[in-house]
């Protein structure tokens, strides 16, 4: 016993002080493949976008709707000359009012002048109740 005992006293383990990261690297490159595997597996989402034709020159004469930020509604008959437009109450006297103007002149172009501040669904509303009167040429003013 006693060759044993002055054997361990001789060899005194030192204490490891550092990390091993070779478990960390595996995880890292499982995660790796999953994050390029995943990705490669779906489909991508396609998006539609709509297609306009660039005009050289607005139209001589359409009907204007302009939506305001405080959802004031005006609509009226515009062009080079301008004429004023009227204030409506509501959506449905817009689109009444609308559908007025379309019947007098059935051969303008409808021209939405949304405010900046406007929300886009009623933009897009508005577009979508002009095709569904048979109003072909719906357009959006820029500036």
């Amino acid at each position: 016993m006693a060759f044993s005992s002055s054997l361990r006293s001789g060899r005194r383990r030192k204490l490891k002080s550092e990390i091993n990261v070779v478990p960390y690297i595996d995880v890292m490159l499982v995660l790796l493949i999953i994050f390029m595997a995943v990705p490669a597996n779906e489909t991508p989402s396609v998006v539609n976008l709509p297609k306009a034709e660039k005009s050289a020159l607005p139209p001589d004469t359409y009907i204007k709707v302009e939506l305001k930020p405080n959802a004031a509604l005006s609509i009226g008959v515009g062009g080079k000359a301008r004429v004023a437009s009227e204030d409506v109450a509501d959506r449905s006297a817009l689109l009444q009012r609308l559908a007025a103007l379309h019947e007098e002149h059935p051969d303008y172009p409808v021209m939405i002048a949304g405010d900046r501040d406007s929300k886009y669904d009623d933009v897009i509303q508005l577009i979508s109740e002009a095709k569904k009167m048979g109003i072909s040429r719906v357009g959006l003013a820029t500036k």
